[in-house]
């Protein structure tokens, strides 16, 4: 049986209820929606824990830069006894362009350099025990009294003890290329097994040794005071003395009533540091007032 053909009429209708949408299509472009929403929304959050990444990895970089040893500093000590005039040549010194030559500190680097000899003896003396009853060489066990000392790491601490003096006292800035410190208590007899343990933590360390007239040291504050000031300045001034002779070209003498009375007596001392001498600086320095 032949069907009579739809009516243009029908066929409009049809046409346009297939343009409109379905209950079925709509709930496909909801669920599409809520789905690019979501999508939105974990995109927000991922930028959000990318740029607390980037924070934190700018926080480490910055850590880590601290925490690594700087290869590329001079270091530099200045050797005296007190009211030398050590102050003014410390102002010296930091007058020139990347220098940072911190102040007295009261020589705490010596305890430093009394827990690295200790521990450094210890180590020979439980190693010299462990050859003489035939025990393994740096195996201690805890059965034994020093167990561990063995095997104390003489090289990590001289790195470590350069990291703190670093990072606590000198404190050199990014654009430092030398720095140090100034000290006036260089009397201990053993002086110079301290500076060639300073030369193993500070590879390449140079020290200028200050001196002044004692007679005019011995009346400056303290000294006045002290009843054998004469004679303890004499053999401190003598014992560093020695000690810059023993270091060769690692060490230079200067005197605080030459380099006072003319700043061109410095010059010497620059070529030494290879740098230039700039006299109109140095006497710029010595114009202001120094220490006490």
């Amino acid at each position: 049986m032949q069907h009579p053909e739809p009516s243009r009429a029908t066929r409009v209708r049809g046409k346009a209820a297939r343009l409109v949408p379905g209950a079925r299509s709509r709930a496909r472009v909801e669920v599409l929606e809520r789905e690019k929403a979501a999508l939105l929304g974990e995109r927000d959050r991922l930028r959000g824990r990318l740029e607390k990444a980037e924070t934190e990895r700018s926080r480490l970089r910055g850590r880590v830069k601290q925490l690594e040893l700087r290869d590329d500093l001079g270091y530099l000590f200045v050797v005296t006894y007190g009211r030398s005039g050590s102050t003014l040549l410390q102002g010296i010194l930091n007058a020139i362009p990347g220098y940072v030559i911190r102040g007295e500190n009261r020589q705490m680097l010596a305890h430093l350099h009394e827990f690295h000899r200790l521990g450094t003896a210890e180590k020979r003396e439980q190693r010299r025990q462990q050859r003489k009853h035939d025990l393994p060489v740096g195996g201690s066990t805890p059965v034994r009294p020093f167990y561990g000392m063995d095997n104390f790491k003489g090289q990590a601490a001289l790195r470590d003890i350069r990291r703190l003096a670093l990072d606590t006292v000198l404190r050199p800035a990014p654009e430092t290329r030398v720095t140090g410190f100034k000290e006036i208590r260089w009397d201990d007899e053993d002086v110079e097994r301290y500076v060639a343990w300073l030369c193993k933590v500070f590879p390449g360390a140079r020290f200028v040794v200050n001196t002044r007239d004692l007679a005019s040291v011995a009346q400056s504050k303290w000294w006045a005071e002290t009843p054998d000031a004469a004679e303890q300045l004499a053999a401190t001034e003598q014992r560093l003395l020695a000690l810059a002779e023993s270091l060769g070209d690692d060490a230079f003498h200067v005197h605080y009533d030459e380099y006072v009375a003319d700043p061109r007596a410095l010059k010497p001392f620059f070529d030494w540091l290879g740098e230039d001498f700039d006299e109109a600086r140095v006497r710029g320095v010595l114009e202001e007032r120094h220490s006490y």
